[in-house]
């Protein structure tokens, strides 16, 4: 049991629960002494550029609406009281017993795992490439930088003005400056 057996699965949620999935199954883990079985819950988000009444604006938006995403040591004790969590339709595999990701999956979902910190060597003021989310290709400068996190502020150029970004390392990489 630990963080070593621990996989990624998939839950499939009402129209709109993700939020609610995500506190109703803290809850349940909590109530039946299984918190040391969950290890993270997420509902990978996007940022996407929207466009209302003129004005472009960034905004966040859920990569897989009625889905949500769990990192647990699971059982097959704990498919019950999962699958009865208020929200949750069930686990996405094969007659709705639980498939674990690959990691594979896991890197082309944009799941930022923890324990598999990407190595990067970045300072403030480098010139990097985005490469992964709404403002793939775009080039900016970092203005700060989370070692801890895995993130880093990037200040982009947007319609003629600066914008800083929040991204994870795992979407930059360095440009060479010419």
């Amino acid at each position: 049991m630990g963080i070593e057996n621990a996989k990624w699965y998939v839950l499939h949620t009402y129209s709109g629960y993700e939020n609610q999935v995500e506190m109703n199954l803290k809850m349940v883990f909590e109530k039946n002494n299984l918190t040391d079985r969950l290890f993270e819950i997420t509902i990978p988000m996007e940022d996407v550029l929207e466009e209302k009444n003129g004005k472009k604006k960034l905004v966040k938006r859920k990569m897989f609406p009625c889905y949500v995403l769990i990192k647990m040591d699971y059982d097959n004790s704990m498919w019950h009281i999962i699958t009865q969590t208020r929200g949750v339709t069930g686990f996405v595999g094969p007659q709705g017993r639980p498939l674990p990701l690959t990691q594979d999956e896991i890197r082309r979902m944009g799941i930022k795992d923890p324990g598999q910190a990407v190595k990067a060597d970045y300072n403030v003021g480098d010139s990097v490439k985005i490469i992964d989310g709404a403002l793939t290709d775009f080039v900016g400068k970092i203005e700060t930088i989370d070692a801890a996190n895995q993130k880093c502020r990037v200040s982009v150029s947007m319609f003629g003005r600066l914008t800083p970004v929040e991204l994870e390392f795992y979407q930059i990489e360095p440009v060479e400056e010419e």
